[in-house]
């Protein structure tokens, strides 16, 4: 009988591969690497960002109205990716009072600063409450719970920003903040990266290091600290304070979207800004740190 392995073409079995060395696992990593940020339209987010940069300059610079209908784009974006995410486990989300509340929260906190924000909160808690009455949601509690958390997360929060625009240097206010969070994300994204060894909360945001953390520490005061010196001419410890406070807000509103994602087990929240994932995705460190930077600046002592 004919040896069953002799019927086998030897050029068939290839031979067995030696063990990668340190040096090629290395390589095959950052080849992998490579090949997943590849996978990120860089083109689109590139155009995009210079769209939100470009928008967010001339309202700062010459124009405050540009910067408040921008915020009031990305607000809208926010409240449908949010209401969308959560209609995903079965409720019924209504989006006209979420629309109209991204809307008139802004304006009011350009036009009458945070005593009107806090009108049109209330306002539009109380249309969501008449909607869900008159429409007869399904679990309707349980909706009118979801919508009012959404309108007091995305457009309450982050119209603090528009309300210090309205102040004496308000637009210079609000660019010493944007300085800081940007400085928060970038120091801590760059050591994070390089140092990175221990999680602050690997169950809420793995990739959020202590490492990290600590250089958004010193990324975000030393930026504050003078921004708010050569900007506002404020004492210098104003900046470091409003540095440190906004590491902390920012941080937070990072795990509180990490939280609702992992809640809903979504890995972004959308798709809106091509390149960016969804418009929480940029949001997430603006909404806690814009009420934050409301509430130093208007310190009577500073």
């Amino acid at each position: 009988m004919t040896d069953p392995s002799a019927l086998v073409d030897p050029r068939a079995v290839p031979d067995s591969e030696p063990p990668l060395t340190r040096r090629q696992r290395r390589e095959q990593e950052a080849a992998q690497a490579r090949q997943a940020k590849a996978g990120r339209n860089l083109p689109a987010a590139i155009v995009v960002g210079l769209l939100l940069l470009g928008g967010a300059l001339v309202g700062l610079i010459w124009l405050p109205v540009v910067l408040a209908i921008l915020v009031i784009a990305l607000l809208l974006l926010g409240v449908t990716e949010a209401a969308g995410a959560i209609s995903r486990r079965g409720l019924d989300i209504p989006m006209v009072p979420l629309w109209a509340g991204a809307i008139a929260m802004p304006l009011g906190a350009f036009s009458g600063g945070a005593e009107a924000l806090v009108l049109a909160l209330l306002g539009t808690v109380l249309l969501i409450l008449v909607w869900a009455v008159v429409e007869d949601l399904p679990a309707r509690g349980e909706s009118v719970m979801a919508s009012a958390f959404i309108v007091m997360w995305v457009p309450f929060l982050l119209s603090f920003a528009v309300a210090l625009l309205g102040q004496d240097q308000g637009n210079l206010m609000v660019a010493c903040m944007l300085l800081m969070v940007v400085s928060n994300d970038t120091f801590g994204y760059i050591l994070g990266a390089s140092f990175g060894r221990h999680p602050m909360a690997p169950k809420i945001s793995p990739k959020k290091s202590w490492e990290g953390f600590a250089g958004s520490v010193v990324g975000s005061v030393v930026v504050g600290t003078v921004a708010v010196q050569l900007m506002l001419e404020h004492p210098w410890w104003v900046g470091s304070l409003l540095g440190l406070l906004t590491v902390a807000s920012a941080t937070a509103g990072d795990f509180a979207e990490s939280m609702v994602k992992r809640e809903l087990n979504i890995k972004d929240m959308g798709s809106m800004l091509p390149g960016h994932g969804g418009a929480m995705d940029r949001l997430d460190s603006l909404v806690f740190s814009a009420p934050v930077a409301y509430m130093v600046f208007a310190l009577p002592f500073v």
